[in-house]
């Protein structure tokens, strides 16, 4: 149960795509800001309650908000994230708190770096590691919606307790999509391991998570484990010839049989148990799920779901009612939460009357 009673919830937010980088000036003060918010929170609450926070896309939002970065860019999530890896460097050990990845090529190093904590930690990292290259893969490949991820940081305790901010871009629309998980809240890795999903547009997308999806999941980790993949790839040429309705998401473009047949073959030797461990396994990916979810529709007759796992949302909703009525007990306690961090923080007057003033900023006026 959380210390504070804020609800557990983690999703998923739509952000218009801007590019170029922090003014050093800007991020060397949002760093200062992110440090001693998150140790006036940590100590008062634990480093749990941390990442139960920035798992929430409410309050990742208001967060980088008081930091001083631009309310709806996608910016701040790679801003945000990139000035607490550099707030709390030093005091991980102290703070029981962790932060690695970040964008571009050093999402790629993610994995080493929970490894090179993992001597200071009292658990295993091997689960770390696990927990940030399976959700990567998940909403890389088992979620298509047409965002490819750029940006991947993996959060965790000394405990074990971890969180995943990580963001994807869709180049044509100009918008990135940001995706938040919460460990304690994730039963089953592909099946339904968002608790809550929050964005502010929604579109057409092959949701092999969802909850209805799951005897597709059945049937796909059945086909590249159980069909010979010379079966496997005359049926993917059998389907080249169909012309599928213009309703259906996936396209008969996107099946390439002759570049698939290596893979094919490899998940058949390596016998993967389940829609996870299949999509666990290197080298599979978007290309390879899109064909399997095709042959499972179109020759097994298993759909999997086309349902996008955004829900309308955007920050703490609009005071006009779009995207969505403000979620005003949210919001304040959003705003409760750091206006007390900042005021025990060791941040000199003049910044925290600063900070505080744009806090104040956010405050919805109540109604009469």
């Amino acid at each position: 149960m959380s210390t504070s009673g804020f609800p557990r919830r983690t999703g998923i937010a739509n952000l218009p795509l801007h590019g170029g980088k922090a003014p050093r000036w800007l991020f060397s003060r949002m760093v200062r800001l992110a440090r001693e918010i998150t140790v006036a929170i940590v100590a008062d609450f634990g480093p749990e309650e941390m990442i139960r926070r920035l798992s929430h896309p409410y309050w990742f939002q208001a967060f980088g908000c008081i930091l001083g970065f631009d309310w709806h860019s996608s910016g701040v999530t790679t801003t945000l994230c990139g000035a607490l890896k550099e707030g709390v460097k030093g005091l991980e050990n102290d703070l029981g708190l962790f932060v690695a990845g970040g964008k571009g090529r050093t999402s790629r190093r993610t994995p080493a770096e929970i490894e090179n904590w993992g001597g200071r930690i009292p658990v295993d990292p091997e689960p770390l590691v696990y927990a940030s290259r399976i959700s990567a893969k998940v909403d890389n490949s088992a979620v298509q919606d047409g965002y490819q991820l750029y940006h991947h940081t993996f959060l965790f305790t000394r405990g074990g307790s971890w969180a995943v901010v990580q963001q994807g871009m869709n180049e044509s629309t100009r918008y990135a999509r940001r995706y938040h998980w919460l460990g304690e809240a994730v039963t089953n890795f592909v099946n339904e391991p968002h608790s809550a999903v929050l964005s502010q547009a929604r579109g057409k997308a092959l949701n092999l998570v969802a909850g209805e999806s799951e005897p597709a999941r059945t049937t796909i980790a059945g086909i590249a484990s159980g069909e010979k993949p010379e079966d496997t790839l005359k049926s993917l040429k059998q389907i080249k010839t169909l012309d599928l309705p213009s309703r259906h998401y996936l396209s008969i473009d996107d099946l390439h049989p002759d570049s698939l047949s290596r893979i094919l073959v490899s998940t058949y030797e390596r016998q993967p148990g389940d829609f996870e461990e299949l999509l666990g396994l290197q080298g599979v990916g978007a290309k390879t799920i899109r064909a399997l979810s095709l042959i499972s529709e179109l020759v097994h007759g298993v759909p999997p779901s086309y349902r996008d796992p955004a829900r309308y949302s955007f920050a703490h909703g609009g005071k006009d009612g779009i995207p969505y009525p403000v979620d005003r007990d949210t919001y304040d306690q959003s705003i409760e939460l750091l206006s007390k961090a900042i005021g025990k923080s060791r941040l000199g007057m003049t910044e925290k009357k600063e900070t505080l003033s744009r806090l104040d900023g956010m405050r919805l006026p109540r109604m009469a």
